[in-house]
């Protein structure tokens, strides 16, 4: 059976989402920043991380390739967005947006959870957060021209995709990150945070 380990709130939420959307039998572990550098679950996942997913003795991590494999595992449950299972250019844009948030912008966010450990001294550290919450901020602007035009990142139904920048903003909520310039993100937000499954993952997680 597939089990995920994950880290609540964090990007592991994401491939949660998959998992409950694929219909597919699975468990769901929480585990703590402790436990992921333990000698038990680096030898499942060395770079002592998460989300990771196993899949009874083979262990898969990174986002993307395990929410590859949900979607291989159950190509007909619209991870990627219900157009996406029949044709490959949506599906494509679904992964463009997908490495938009997995990449672009999860970086973004690094030096405001980590900067002391990126940098010495209280006010370097608070420079380098107002910075990256700058940076942060004026990524969505993307975001918030797209969903101007259409309720989701791929047009009218939701992928996983929308997903990962539903979290991102709930990341930026948390960190006082001003989104308020953006006129249609938070009617985007409202319209993922209605979904079924993500409000299922939000209750197992304990995030509502």
């Amino acid at each position: 059976m597939l089990k995920l380990y994950y880290i609540a709130g964090t990007c592991s939420f994401v491939p949660h989402v998959a998992l409950q959307w694929s219909g597919l039998q699975y468990t769901a572990e929480e585990v703590g920043r402790d436990t992921v550098k333990s000698a038990q679950y680096l030898a499942l996942n060395p770079q002592g991380q998460v989300p990771l997913l196993t899949d009874g003795n083979w262990a898969l991590s990174q986002n993307i390739a395990i929410i590859d494999y949900i979607n291989d595992l159950a190509p007909d449950k619209g991870i990627y967005g219900v157009a996406a299972n029949n044709d490959p250019k949506a599906r494509a844009k679904a992964r463009q947006w997908l490495a938009f948030a997995n990449s672009d912008l999860h970086s973004g966010f690094k030096p405001i959870f980590g900067a002391a450990r990126m940098i010495e001294g209280e006010e370097a550290q608070n420079k380098l957060k107002t910075n990256a919450c700058d940076a942060v901020a004026k990524m969505f602007a993307g975001i918030d021209q797209v969903v101007a035009q259409q309720d989701y990142l791929t047009g009218n139904s939701i992928s996983i995709a929308d997903v990962y920048v539903y979290i991102e903003m709930r990341w930026a909520q948390r960190c006082k990150i001003d989104l308020s310039q953006y006129h249609n993100l938070n009617a985007f937000y409202q319209r993922v945070e209605a979904d079924d499954g993500i409000t299922a993952v939000l209750k197992a997680q304990r995030l509502i």
